[in-house]
């Protein structure tokens, strides 16, 4: 999660709702942003109220999963001390469970205990880059890695081997309240939707009736006029990860300020792997990011690199299996 005093994000994936007959779209706040359920379904009163329990879902995950609130799971980690187990929520678990997961497949180019590390090379209040002492370094590098949580299956609990370790579920929190608010779409047998949360972690049930899918555009984060892709979405998630204004983005892998890219974006079979893979992306190589989707031939990628120093120019890669006609020269 993110401070609720946050900029307003950057629209990474946008749909043309207009295209899609008899839809229904109800917004809700919740973790900084704004989630958005669009609905295919002919009881506009039934699909409020259905999108009224995704939205309180939505809620109820966040008082989990947010750093900035004192009695959230994630609070209670990083207090934690060495060696102590607690008890979490299934929720908080699965993030874990999940990041875990991403950070080991990418050989560690996703890690949620970054924290620490972007401290050093960002002044969040006058939202700068600096420079850290060796003091500084070599302290995070102390606390960052997660190979410091230790995780219990059965009981759903976790420990750590070194304390503090500054946990933030940001880049994966968003995209599993987007997959736990579709479970509920289908448990309240809404089928034809599509969720956002933030224009940045989108995920789409079954297709509208009558079309291949939901119309979902990629554009130039600078530049929302070029459009670099139109992919029909149906079952899939995609999500989008990019460089912030005044901020660095942290490669866990060296402890330093990642360059090369502008802006990536994951296409994945639910949102939360989503999210955390489009983070790794940002500072993964372009060969390691080929690599990954030949591994993993559900997820293709789409990566605008900047051009070498000194040079304005850039280059659009798209990785993985596109189909034709949904990449825009």
């Amino acid at each position: 999660m993110e401070n609720k005093a946050q900029q307003p994000e950057t629209r990474f994936v946008a749909s043309d709702w207009s295209a899609v007959p008899d839809v229904h779209r109800f917004a809700h706040q919740a973790m900084a942003t704004t989630f958005e359920v669009i609905i295919q379904y002919e009881d506009r009163s039934y699909a409020q109220q259905a999108a009224k329990a995704v939205f309180d879902e939505a809620d109820r995950i966040e008082e989990h999963l947010s750093r900035f609130l004192e009695t959230s799971d994630v609070t209670r980690i990083n207090h934690l001390p060495a060696g102590q187990p607690a008890q979490l929520c299934l929720d908080t678990f699965d993030c874990l469970r999940t990041s875990a997961e991403i950070s080991a497949q990418t050989g560690g180019a996703f890690d949620i205990t970054v924290g620490f590390l972007v401290d050093c090379w960002v002044d969040k209040e006058k939202k700068m880059a600096r420079t850290p002492s060796p003091e500084e370094l070599r302290f995070a590098w102390e606390h960052t890695g997660m190979d410091l949580i230790l995780l219990h299956e059965p009981t759903h609990a976790v420990a750590l081997i070194a304390s503090p370790v500054r946990v933030d579920l940001g880049a994966v929190g968003k995209g599993y309240a987007v997959d736990r608010m579709a479970e509920m779409l289908r448990e309240w047998s809404i089928d034809r939707a599509l969720i956002h949360g933030g224009f940045s972690s989108v995920l789409a049930l079954d297709a509208p009736q009558g079309m291949a899918g939901w119309p979902v555009t990629l554009s130039h984060p600078n530049d929302r006029r070029r459009t670099l892709a139109r992919v029909s979405l149906k079952g899939v998630s995609v999500s989008g990860s990019g460089l912030e204004k005044g901020r660095h983005t942290i490669d866990p892998r060296t402890g330093e300020p990642a360059e090369g890219k502008i802006a990536t974006w994951s296409i994945a079979p639910d949102a939360a792997r989503a999210d955390a893979i489009s983070t790794a992306f940002m500072v993964m190589t372009p060969n390691e990011v080929s690599d990954y989707c030949a591994d993993h031939p559900q997820v293709r990628g789409l990566l605008i690199m900047q051009g070498d120093s000194g040079d304005s120019t850039e280059r659009v890669m798209p990785v993985g299996r596109w189909n034709k006609g949904e990449l825009v020269q």
